[in-house]
This record gives C-alpha cells, sequence and structure tokens, in this order.
C-alpha cells in the first residue's frame, strides 16, 4: 500500500543530451531525507515520451539502485501501443519497483472497451501491481470512472492516478471501485481536497521543489487535519500554478536547476528550455514558497 506523498520525478540530463546519473542518484537521496512517501520514475514529468525503451529501463533500474529499498520506486510502463507497454512492463519486472504507472494511450484516442483491452492485457504480463493513470489534457482520451471500474477486478490492478482535477471523481470513483482502490491525485492545485475527499495519495510535479512542504500537507490531509494542510498547503499555491507556465516539465526541470538540485536543466525535444518571459513568475512562486535559489 503506497499512500502520501509521492514524486512524478524529473530525469536530469546532461547537456549534450545524456542521462546525468550523478544529479539522479542526487534526486533520489534529497527525497529521501526529505521523507518523500515514493518516487516514480520515468513517468511523464520523467520525459517518458522522449526515452527510447532501453534508456527508459536503464533509468529505471538506476533509481531502484539508489533508493536501495528505502523508498518504494514506481516505474513508468505507460505507452500508445499495447505491444510496446507489455515490453515495458515485462522489462521492468525484475528490477525491484513496487508497481508500475500507465498512463491511458495517447493519439489513437482508444474507446472504453479498447481502454479496458489495454490495461488487462498489460497487467497480464505481470504479477507487479498496476496503476491506472488518467490525464486526458496530455492524452486527449478521458478514462471515466465507469471504465475504471471494470477494471477493478483485473489481477494486478490496485488503483488509478486521475488528473482531470475534477474533485467530483473522488466519491465516484471510490462508489464504483470500493475502499481497497487506491486513489492518486495527478493534480497538484486540488491535491489537498482529493486528499480529503477519500483519496490515498498525490503523484506530485511540485514535490520535486518542496518536497518537505508537500508532504506536511499529503500528511495532515490524509489525517483529516483540515487547518494543517491548509497551512501547509498556502505557501505552494502560487507555485501549483507557475509550474504549468509552459508544459511539463519545462518549469519544474529549471527550477530543480536553479536550485542545484540537478546539475543541467536540459530538457529533451521538441521541449525547450523555459522562456525567459516566465523566469520571473517561477522565481517570485518558488520565493513564497520558501526556496532558496542558487
Amino acid at each position: 500500500m503506497i499512500n502520501g506523498s509521492i514524486v512524478a520525478l524529473i530525469t536530469p540530463m546532461n547537456r549534450d543530451g545524456s542521462v546525468d546519473y550523478a544529479s539522479l542518484e542526487k534526486l533520489v537521496e534529497y527525497h529521501i531525507e526529505q521523507g518523500t512517501d515514493a518516487i516514480v520514475a520515468v513517468g511523464t514529468t520523467g520525459e517518458s515520451a522522449t526515452l527510447p525503451l532501453s534508456e527508459h529501463i536503464e533509468v529505471v533500474a538506476h533509481t531502484v539502485k539508489f533508493a536501495a529499498g528505502r523508498v518504494p520506486v514506481i516505474g513508468g510502463n505507460g505507452a500508445n501501443a499495447t505491444a510496446e507497454a507489455i515490453e515495458l512492463t515485462k522489462a521492468q519486472a525484475n528490477l525491484g519497483v513496487a508497481a508500475m504507472l500507465g498512463v491511458t494511450p495517447y493519439y489513437n484516442k482508444p474507446t472504453p472497451k479498447g481502454l479496458v483491452a489495454h490495461y488487462s492485457a498489460v497487467a497480464a504480463a505481470t504479477d507487479i501491481p498496476q496503476i491506472l493513470y488518467n490525464v486526458p489534457g496530455r492524452t486527449s482520451v478521458d478514462m471515466l470512472p465507469e471504465t475504471v471500474a471494470q477494471l477493478v477486478d483485473v489481477p494486478n490492478i490496485i488503483g488509478v492516478k486521475e488528473a482531470t482535477g475534477d474533485l467530483s471523481r473522488v466519491a465516484r470513483l471510490r462508489e464504483l471501485c470500493g475502499d481497497d482502490f487506491m486513489l492518486y491525485s495527478g493534480d497538484d492545485a486540488t491535491a489537498r481536497e482529493f486528499l480529503t475527499l477519500g483519496g490515498n495519495g498525490v503523484i506530485s510535479v511540485a514535490n520535486n521543489i518542496v518536497p518537505k512542504q508537500f508532504k506536511l500537507m499529503c500528511d495532515a490531509a490524509l489525517k483529516g487535519d483540515l487547518e494543517g494542510a491548509l497551512k501547509a498547503e498556502a505557501p505552494m499555491k502560487d507555485l501549483f500554478s507557475a509550474l504549468f507556465c509552459e508544459a511539463n516539465p519545462i518549469p519544474v526541470k529549471w527550477a530543480a536547476h536553479r536550485m542545484g538540485l540537478i546539475s543541467q536543466g536540459h530538457i529533451r525535444l521538441p521541449l525547450t528550455e523555459l522562456s525567459e518571459q516566465y523566469h520571473g513568475l517561477l522565481l517570485e512562486a518558488m520565493k513564497n514558497a520558501g526556496i532558496e535559489v542558487q
């Protein structure tokens, strides 16, 4: 059971585009020190779309190695071709991941029937727990609660990351999927409310740069301490918005570099580094969140 504050970890890269494994190790240590409850390796924020399969697997393997059992690692296994998602799943099965996170197939816009068939086939390829991931703003397909409910009884499927920001879905998912099905928010701006409505955790972008503060918010919300959750959330509110001034993970990688968490802020094409016009906006939000910038 993975609960609480989970980071959708960035994948640090050198200026030549190669993965910066020294910075990756530093990031993993940072999150363990700060109390992050689990790490997602090579999800959307980890630039899964631009890492070829071999490199994808290597980054997950290194993350598991660096974590050394001190914190659970969830490996991204999403793809828009079911065969590729199965290949990613099988390749990670012996790496030591605690679970896998699979985004809905993007671009080809499967029907609900196709989504059920896709996830059922991926789950059948392993005995590692599987978490569904719905983020229609990036994939152009919305996996409705009624579709998720058809997957509850599929072996290994244990939960869903819901990133629409639609808080009405928490109650609907809980009603359809039962109390044991894990519900994770994928939207920082509504994460506190998501948890207080019955969610189990948050897979977060902001957690990359405010892990201690984000965990304070999650822990308070999960305990039903609304006042404490609001107090912890308040300094981060501007940051939740600023980190999406351009496509994720452009802003968060720039911020992590300015904090000295990674040696370079490089990002792979077709994404480019943060436009200068947004530097001041993000720096101000970081300052409001209590972040020291180098």
